[in-house]
């Protein structure tokens, strides 16, 4: 299904009956990456998912986008799907716009899920500003021995030799909007946070290490964390079946064998 929202053509689903459950997908992923969430639980609620802008079959943002942007689109979907009491559920990126619409917007939430959540900046020690130096160093050498390249093509094949893998696989704007959302750090308003939430983290994360989980659970009031061992950034498809027993049991703690 599709709406449109601020000149953005959103492709959503919408599937089941009863309360309403919002998941939102990560950096780089969509709808197909969610499906089985969506799956778990529309037996049991009405579950709705969609495609962020840029991502999918959502056409991109005009303007660079930080995550509270993501996050004002988000909250334009859900008044104009009629929502007004919801679960949120967000994988990674997800994560983070579910974190900046339970702060913003504590009376539209009932309950929230993070799994694997962006929204911490991570630790930077030497080896981090080394890359970086090392990075840019190669970025000026690229531009001045490439110099009869176009601009443009010349620093295109720069970036997917040498960037990171998000950064590589991103093209025009969304590249922009990479840029600016990993460096947004939401740790000062997680205390704001009013909802219970879940915590759920793979111990061998290494996008959003098991740490910042863990700094999670303590900043947010009302929040418990629950790790998967042997589980990675994907931990509800590394451990689906551990994955299902826990959500179930946050959302449907009467009804958990359902």
């Amino acid at each position: 299904m599709r709406t449109r929202i601020e000149e953005i053509e959103l492709n959503y689903i919408c599937e089941g009956q009863g309360k309403d459950v919002l998941v939102l997908h990560g950096w780089g992923a969509n709808i197909n990456t969610i499906l089985p969430i969506v799956n778990l639980l529309k037996p049991h609620f009405k579950v709705y998912a969609l495609d962020l802008p840029g991502f999918g079959e959502s056409t991109e943002p005009k303007e660079v986008f930080g995550s509270g942007d993501y996050a004002r689109i988000v909250k334009k979907f859900m008044d104009k799907m009629n929502i007004k009491n919801i679960i949120l559920i967000g994988h990674s990126f997800g994560g983070k716009i579910s974190i900046l619409l339970g702060v913003h917007y504590p009376e539209m939430v009932d309950k929230t899920v993070l799994i694997d959540s962006a929204g911490l900046i991570p630790k930077r020690g030497l080896k981090y500003y080394l890359k970086v130096y090392g990075f840019k160093k190669l970025r000026f050498l690229y531009k001045t021995f490439f110099f009869w390249l176009e601009d443009q093509k010349k620093m295109e094949k720069f970036y997917r030799l040498f960037g990171s893998t998000d950064y590589k696989d991103a093209e025009g704007i969304m590249r922009k909007i990479l840029v600016k959302v990993v460096n947004e750090d939401l740790k000062p308003i997680l205390k704001n946070i009013q909802a219970p939430t879940l915590l759920i983290w793979g111990d061998e994360d290494t996008a959003t290490p098991l740490y910042m989980g863990k700094a999670m659970e303590k900043e947010i009031p009302d929040s418990g964390l629950v790790v998967i061992e042997g589980a990675g950034h994907y931990s509800y498809l590394d451990d689906y079946n551990k994955f299902s027993i826990i959500l179930k049991a946050f959302l449907m703690p009467k009804n958990i064998e359902g």
